[in-house]
Formats: structure tokens, C-alpha cells, sequence
């Protein structure tokens, strides 16, 4: 491989990626790195503001604070000034529901029967029966939640793993990618997202749920695998119709991105097959810097890292006080020490096969800020710059991949602006870390490990 990142085409390189999603051109200077999350707020109000026909949200909660509430005016404002506006917001409906004032009080103002907006609730059909009853708010959400985090304005979207709500607009670390002046990446999304929502409660403006008459199938009243069948169907439909839709050449473009969906309810996994696929593939040699912001790496995962792959890896995620966790009241304050736990796991395997050279781990740490920065970045060997980084809502655990409905964004590029943007993205991340270095003495409570033993997939 040559040493030059101009003349080696790495879009032919990954061109494989073509068989497991669909992918679309992209002009490298119309993909941005946001730099923080009072950039990430500002935009959002700056693109809800400028918005001519479309504003699309995917989330897992709106927060219930006076920077929720700025947006929730921004967007009513532009619908008032903009008749033919059109807005379609999908939440979790667990997480959305949660407490008297809640995302669903907050977007009241937006139901007015004069707009066209639709609000969509995602409950996951596994949530049922007597699990249903029995377990109380918050907890419920273990189960599975939406989590992709998509936010569209007539034909940008800015993916990223960030909520609505005020810590991710403050001191909340985070990653967030803007891509402008794409209408068939951001049609794909805006369409997935409406299908989504017909599968899910539809919030009125007297705060009740109802169920799109198109679709027959109650969420958690019907039998599951009724729901979950039809719903995997149509989306596999979906999903695949794009793939074929839109092939797309190195000729047409420097860059290529590959939106990618994981919904385990519907046993639809191809975040995770091409992302280990992508561990699998890489070149000896190559760095892969990954991040997450909750450590609990599947075996398929790691099993690839340990054994297959021949890459380097730089693993980062939370010290136990960056944890957003880390206040939490009673049994959810013991999470960070619970990652502990599952990290010096992980690290103690490193140990045990030799792997130091190759693997090491990073933990971030920055005074009052909490880390939820998740993604990858791919770096050749002999080459100082990523040409490939992956974006989205996945942290790379055993929930992404049994749990709740996620979404990653692969960019390819051989742009070298666009690679050293990405670069700088990377580094600016990792300089508030340190190298991992296991407590001697760190004992996790004997309940905690019982708990992630008989629970592991749920965190």
C-alpha cells in the first residue's frame, strides 16, 4: 500500500460495505465535525430557525429544562412562519413519558392541529405482560429503548449520539457529524423514521397515544413475534430497496457513506455484522481508535480483537467519574462501578494473552463534564490520517446488539481536508484521557456481579 493518501483510493478499499447498507456521494467540504455541545445546540436552533420544509427528529427523550424549552419555541415559531413545514419527532415512549412533566408535556405546543407534526413513541414489543406491570419507571427502559439520534432539516442531518436535553447541550462529551446538501441520505432517514413511526404510538394533543390505522399490530398487546415479524419485514424490505437503489462509484465522489441500522427486536443486526467485519478486515498494522460511552464489549467483538483481528486498537471510554451515572440515587449509582468492573475484565484478558502491544485503553476524565462519545476511526498503516470513521447512536455494547434500535453512520473518504478534520475530531477527543491503569485492589460488591451476570445484555 502506498504511503500516499492522495493517489491510493481507500473508497475501493471498503467498497464492500455497498452489501450490507446503502450508500450515497457525499462532497467532503459539506461534511462538518462539530466541536462541542454549545456548538451541537446552537446549529440545532440555527437549522430548526432556517428550515424551509422538513425538520426530522430522532431521539430518545427531549429534556424538560429552559434549553429544551428554546427549541420546542424555535420549532413552533418556524412552523408558525412557515405553513408548509413539516415535522415528524420519534422518541422512546418509556423514556418519554417518564414523570408529570415530561418530553411529551414539553411538545404540546408543537401538537396544534393547524401544523402539520406528528410525535411517534417507540415501545419495544418486548416490554409485555407482566414485565410490563411489574417493573417501575426507568427501570422499564432496560428492556429496550429507541436510541438513534437523527437530526434533519429539509437536506442536512447531524448524526451523533447526543439527546435532547441540557447536558448534552452543555458539558455532556460528545461526537456530532453535520452533513449538508444530501436529500438521498436524508430521504432514506426521514423515510425510515416515518416507517418506524407506524409501527409506534402516534402522541395527540390531549397527551394520549393512539396507533396508526395502517398498522394492525399493538406494540405490546399483540403476540410478539406477530409484531416483530411484520415489523422485520418491512423494514428489511426498506432497508434493502435503498441498498439497490443506490450503488454508487469512486468516480462520482471522494467520500461515501454508509448508513447502518441495528434493531435486535427484529433481529436486523448489520451495525454490528459490518462492524466486526470492518475489525475483521483491517489491515496489519492499522489503528483503529474506538470510543464508547458505557464499556460492556460483546463477545463478538472482542473475540475478533483478540483473535482475528490484526489491527491496533485504542479503546476509549468513561473514568467512573465522567459516568453520567455517577449521581445517580440508589441502585443506578453502582452502574460506573459496575463498567469498572467489566473493564478490568477486559483489561485482565489483555494481560493474560499478551496483547498489550497491540490493545491498549484509554479513560476520559475532564472536571466537570461527563464522556458519551462513541464511534471508531480507521487509520492505515504508514498513513497518519483516518480515512474511515463511523458515527452514530451505537456504544459498541451488549445492549446496542440485544436491546435497542440504533443507527451508525460510515464515512469513507479520500479527501485529505475531510481526513484531517477527522483526525483533529480524534484528537481533541482523546486529550482529556489517560492511559488505563487497573485498581489493584478494586472490588466490585458480590450483588453487583451477580447482577451483571444474570443481566450483562441489558447494559
Amino acid at each position: 500500500m502506498t504511503t500516499n493518501g492522495d493517489k491510493y483510493c481507500y473508497l475501493s478499499e471498503f467498497k464492500w460495505l455497498q452489501k450490507f447498507g446503502p450508500s450515497y456521494s457525499v462532497k467532503a467540504e459539506n461534511i462538518t465535525a462539530l466541536k462541542s455541545p454549545s456548538e451541537f445546540y446552537r446549529t440545532l436552533l440555527d437549522r430548526c430557525r432556517t428550515a424551509k420544509h422538513r425538520i426530522v427528529i430522532a431521539s430518545l427523550y427531549l429534556g424538560i429544562g429552559n434549553l429544551e424549552q428554546e427549541l420546542v419555541k424555535t420549532i413552533k415559531d418556524a412552523m408558525d412562519n412557515r405553513q408548509k413545514l413539516s415535522v415528524r419527532v420519534l422518541l422512546d415512549a418509556n423514556r418519554g413519558s417518564r414523570g408529570k412533566v415530561s418530553s411529551r408535556t414539553m411538545l404540546m405546543p408543537i401538537l396544534n392541529p393547524s401544523f402539520d407534526c406528528r410525535v411517534y413513541l417507540y415501545h419495544t414489543p418486548k416490554l409485555r405482560g407482566l414485565l410490563r406491570l411489574l417493573l417501575p419507571e426507568r427501570y422499564n427502559e432496560l428492556i429496550g429503548i429507541q436510541h438513534m439520534k437523527l437530526y434533519m432539516f429539509d437536506d442536512s442531518i447531524i448524526i451523533c449520539g447526543a439527546n435532547l436535553s441540557q447536558d448534552y447541550f452543555t458539558n455532556r462529551q460528545d461526537r456530532y457529524i453535520l452533513i449538508e446538501d444530501c436529500k438521498p441520505l436524508v430521504d432514506f432517514y426521514v423515510g425510515l423514521v416515518e416507517l418506524l413511526g407506524r409501527m409506534s404510538f402516534q402522541l395527540t394533543n390531549k397527551n394520549t397515544l393512539t396507533l396508526d390505522p395502517t398498522w394492525k399490530h399493538h406494540p405490546y398487546k399483540s403476540p410478539y413475534q406477530t409484531y416483530a415479524s411484520e415489523a422485520r419485514k418491512q423494514l428489511i424490505q426498506y432497508y434493502n430497496t435503498h441498498i439497490i437503489k443506490h450503488p454508487t462509484s469512486e468516480k462520482d465522489s471522494d467520500t461515501i457513506v454508509y448508513p447502518l441500522i441495528e434493531f435486535p427486536p427484529f433481529d436486523i443486526h448489520h451495525d454490528s455484522q459490518t462492524t466486526n467485519l470492518l475489525m475483521c478486515n483491517a489491515k496489519p498494522g492499522s489503528t483503529m481508535h474506538m470510543a464508547t460511552g458505557y464499556f460492556n464489549i460483546p463477545d463478538i467483538y472482542t473475540n475478533t480483537m483478540f483473535k482475528k483481528s490484526l489491527a491496533n486498537f485504542k479503546i476509549l471510554f468513561s473514568h467512573p467519574m465522567a459516568n453520567s451515572f455517577q449521581q445517580a440515587k440508589g441502585p443506578a449509582g453502582f452502574i460506573p462501578t459496575a463498567y469498572s468492573y467489566l473493564t478490568n475484565i477486559f483489561f485482565g484478558q489483555i494481560e493474560k494473552l499478551k496483547l498489550h502491544g497491540r490493545i491498549s485503553c484509554f479513560e476520559y476524565q475532564r472536571t466537570g463534564w461527563t464522556f458519551h462519545s462513541k464511534g471508531l476511526w480507521y487509520t492505515p498503516n504508514n498513513y497518519e490520517l483516518p480515512v474511515l470513521t463511523a458515527v452514530g447512536s451505537s456504544n459498541y455494547g451488549a445492549r446496542s446488539l440485544n436491546c435497542d434500535l440504533e443507527s451508525q453512520l460510515i464515512i469513507v473518504t479520500n479527501n485529505k481536508k475531510l481526513q484531517q478534520n477527522f483526525h483533529t475530531e480524534k484528537s481533541d477527543i482523546f486529550k482529556s484521557t489517560s492511559l488505563y491503569i487497573p485498581e489493584s485492589e478494586f472490588k466490585a460488591p458480590l450483588w453487583v456481579r451477580l447482577v451483571l451476570r444474570m443481566f450483562k445484555n441489558y447494559f
